[in-house]
Formats: structure tokens, sequence, C-alpha cells
């Protein structure tokens, strides 16, 4: 018999690979199948925000936001080139939730989760600021400021998964799970590599079910579990319309139906919208932003804004699927963030399905996960918490060092624009530096394929971070889908068909 796993983990968004990594870290031996590319799925679709939930306090999730608050501040430390501090605006409507009540609900968020770095909440005289003046001028005269963090999602999930193969986990994208059994007390999990269409089996002690929305479908693959835990798939859509507004502050405004939507300054020269909530059933691969919640965001904001954003103003426009924990909610809304776990032992090993969960608590998920495994793992208590200090692959720096970093990659690297170079610190940290090697000019980058996007660093993508197709690059590794031509596309699709050898690009060859 071949090696055998301590964890088998299917499912490459958030949750799963944070399990990766804090068990790889702690000396287990790791094994992760993604069907697709890693974050493809709800990982990806967020609203981009490492933050409390201000809005869960309306339904007395003390435990999760306090949770979330204090989530914040570790994960901002150990990524601060993806995850980084944003003041929210939040305007009083008159006709909506009283101002003591806002008030109250700002003063918990500040002192309930132990914040240290961030700046505190603070009132606003919305007709002397100058964060009123994109604002519908008479209408909203005072407001609220308060701290949270904006982040690279889909970079969060693909620097925990590189942090965890760095650390001996094997992580394999589009490789589908299409069997599972017991056999001698381990499982055996057959795999099928979806672009090969190979097939392979792996064993391991322990099975981790992390499929998101996905999570009830793992099961039937004969796992033999009854679960009577249920996942309750709620759709959530964003919109990207060109800058709004000049200043680097976001608003969050609330809406007449309970609903609240924000809208972030997003890559310099976007505004983020969103987010939706509503109940969704049908294959979560295919969910979309309907035309009827692209014009309730832009209606949303427009409630607000002294120029209305038209649904002909949305440049991009995506939807996920929150495989949230049923708690029996009526309203989708309304529907808890908080996680939950199912342990079984069908024939004597363990199987841990996740439920639920939100990105900014997929850090202590993983720990609560390792620490129910934890009778079936030998050490795992020896490295306990390990993953609070721990930087991120490129984010082992200051908090406020990555206009420091970016001055540095132009004294190492004078012939990139700041542009550029700020683009890579925020991209890759203290890792820029590995991806341009020792690269004297830019035609030792390679080709550009526009937006700054060089063949250098595609290569790098493929070899580093998983990437396979030119999706994986534009949309999950970076946003440059967003700057680049349709005519930039089409020469990096020609270049993935000319490097690719049955379906896949060869990382031995990934190098300019």
């Amino acid at each position: 018999m071949g090696q055998v796993f301590d964890l088998a983990i299917i499912g490459g968004g958030i949750n799963g690979c944070g399990i990766a990594r804090d068990a790889a870290g702690r000396g287990n031996s790791v094994f992760l199948c993604e069907m697709n590319d890693l974050a493809s799925g709800t990982s990806s679709w967020s609203t981009k925000l490492v933050h409390g939930g201000l809005r869960y306090l309306e339904y007395y999730e003390f435990h999760l936001v306090r949770e979330a608050l204090i989530e914040r501040e570790i994960l901002w430390r150990i990524a601060p080139h993806i995850i980084h501090p944003v003041r929210f605006v939040l305007p009083h409507h008159a006709g909506l939730r009283p101002a003591w009540l806002l008030r109250l609900g700002l003063f918990l968020y500040d002192h309930i989760g132990g914040r240290k770095l961030l700046p505190p909440t603070r009132s606003v005289d919305l007709a002397r600021d100058s964060v009123g003046k994109p604002l519908n001028p008479g209408r909203y005269r005072k407001g609220f400021e308060y701290s949270d963090c904006v982040v690279d999602d889909a970079r969060l999930v693909i620097l925990t998964a590189r942090d965890a193969a760095d650390r001996g986990a094997d992580i394999r994208t589009r490789t589908r799970a299409v069997e599972t059994h017991q056999s001698d007390g381990l499982w055996r999990i057959t795999v099928e590599d979806t672009l090969s269409r190979e097939r392979s089996t792996i064993a391991a002690r322990i099975l981790v079910n992390a499929g998101g929305p996905w999570v009830e479908q793992v099961l039937t693959l004969g796992a033999g579990v009854n679960t009577r835990a249920r996942v309750r798939l709620v759709q959530g859509s964003h919109i990207v319309v060109r800058k709004l507004y000049d200043h680097d502050r976001a608003y969050i405004f609330q809406n007449g139906d309970g609903r609240i939507v924000f809208a972030i300054p997003y890559r310099d020269d976007f505004t983020l919208i969103g987010t939706t909530d509503r109940d969704y059933e049908g294959d979560p691969a295919k969910v979309k932003a309907s035309s009827e919640e692209i014009a309730y965001l832009c209606a949303s904001v427009s409630e607000y804004l002294a120029k209305p954003v038209k649904p002909q103003d949305v440049v991009w426009s995506y939807a996920g699927v929150r495989p949230l924990y049923d708690d029996g909610a009526s309203e989708a809304k309304a529907a808890t963030r908080e996680y939950a776990f199912e342990l079984d032992t069908p024939g004597g090993a363990p199987l841990l399905s996740v439920y639920g969960g939100k990105i900014t608590t997929y850090r202590r998920l993983a720990e609560e996960a390792l620490e129910k495994l934890s009778p079936y793992l030998k050490g795992t208590k020896a490295r306990e918490g390990w993953t609070a200090k721990a930087a991120l692959p490129g984010g082992d720096m200051e908090v406020s060092a990555v206009a420091a970093l970016t001055a540095n990659l132009l004294r190492s690297y004078p012939f990139l624009t700041e542009g550029h170079a700020k683009r890579l610190a925020l991209a890759y940290g203290t890792r820029a530096a590995k991806m341009l090697g020792t690269a004297k000019t830019t035609t030792d980058l390679g080709r550009e394929f526009g937006a700054t996007l060089t063949e250098r660093e595609v290569c790098y993508l493929i070899s580093d971070e998983w990437a396979c197709t030119v999706e994986d690059v534009i949309w999950r590794r970076s946003k440059l889908g967003l700057r680049m031509s349709a005519a930039d596309i089409a020469e990096l699709e020609s270049w993935f068909a000319e490097r690719t050898e049955a379906g896949r690009p060869r990382e031995a060859e990934a190098r300019p």
C-alpha cells in the first residue's frame, strides 16, 4: 500500500485550504483535492471584506461578531499585503434605524472584539465632511464612520493553500473526488484528473468534507452517512462600476427592506457594490447575477448618491452561493453565518463535514475542526494556535509596509512603473522579488499581455500558484480582467494554448 495521509480534504475553498494549512503546520500529512480551481466557488465571489459583520448584531449574533472582530486584526497582521483597513461611512437615514440604535451597535462593534490597531468609530457631519459630497444634497446630514478591512478573497485562499503546500500538503486542483469508501479502517478516495480523465486512489485516516455548496453532494459519494445537518444556499450578487467618488472611504447604506448594501473603492478605478441575499436552488456552478438583482443594487445606492447608478454603468457583475448552515431562519438575510461541524465515524474512520462560515473566521474554523479531530490525530495540540502568528506567503512585514515595499521594488527593479510595482506589492508582498527574479529589463519579463501582466508573472502563477487557465490568472489570482482588452485576453489565451499539454500547462516548462 502507498502513502496513507492523516487527512484527506475534499474542497479547495477557504475552509478546506485553511484546514489543510493548519493541519500541515502541526506535522500532519495532508491531501486536498479541488474539482476546479482554488477559490473558484464561493470563496472568490464575496464582498471582499474581512469584518465583524455589523448587521449581525441585529440578529443577536454576538459570538459570531466578537469572533470575527478578533480574527479581523489577526488576518490583517498575517497578510497585510492583501488585507487593508478601510473607513466605512454609515449615513443616518431618518426613516430607518434610529441614530441611538446605530450608536449602540457601533459602540458594541468597537468594544466586544478587542480592537487594538484600527481607529474607533466617530460621528460625521456629512454637510461639512468631504465624504458627504457624493451623497444626495440636503438629505443626509449626519452619519457615523467606523473601521473594517477589505481583502483580496481569492488570493487569501491561494496563499493559504501555498503555505499548506510549503508545509508538506499535497494540493491537487482540477481533481474531482468521484468515490469514497472505507476499508481496513481507512478512507479510500478515488479521484479523477478532470483534464486527463486519469483516476487514482488515495488512502487517509480522516476525511474532511469541505465541499461548500456541494457539501451534501460529497456525502453521496459513498461515505455511508445520513446527517440531519443541512446547508442553505443563499445567493449574493455584486456589481462593479467606474469609480463613483474621489475619496478612499467606503459606504454602508441601509435599505427600506432591512438589508444593507456596501459601496467600496475597488482596484483604484472602480467601485464595488453589493450584496443581495436570496435563497438559491440549482447548480451552484451556474449562479449569476440576475437583471433584477443588478437593478436592485443600482436603485439601492442611487437612493443615497447624488448621481444615480444605472444598469448600463455596470462593467462587471458576479454572483456566488453562500453555503450557510440551515438554522431555520425565515429570510435569507437572517440566516446565521456561524459555522457548524458534523463528525461521523461510519465504520470507524472519522468523517468531518463543514457547514457555513465566512471568510473572516476561516482560520478559527480550521482550529476548531482540528480540535474536533484531535482524538484521531497525534500531536495536534503541540502547535495549537500557530496560524494566528505565522504570516501567509508574502505577508512577513509590518501592516503599514506596503508603500515601503513598493519603493524597494522600484529601487531593485527600476524598469518597473510605480503602478506596476504597487500592484505586485499588493499581490505578492515580500514574494514579489521571487517572481521578478534576476530581471534587469522589461525584456527579461517576457511578453506583456496588457495591464502590466507579463509572461514572467503568468509562469510564476502556473508554477507556484496552480494557475491553469486564463480565467485563473485574470479573475482569481488577479482582477486584471477589468483592465485587459478583448485583444489582450485573446493573446493570453493563444499563449496558454501553445503551452498546454493534455489540457494542463506544464509546470516544469513554466518559465519565459
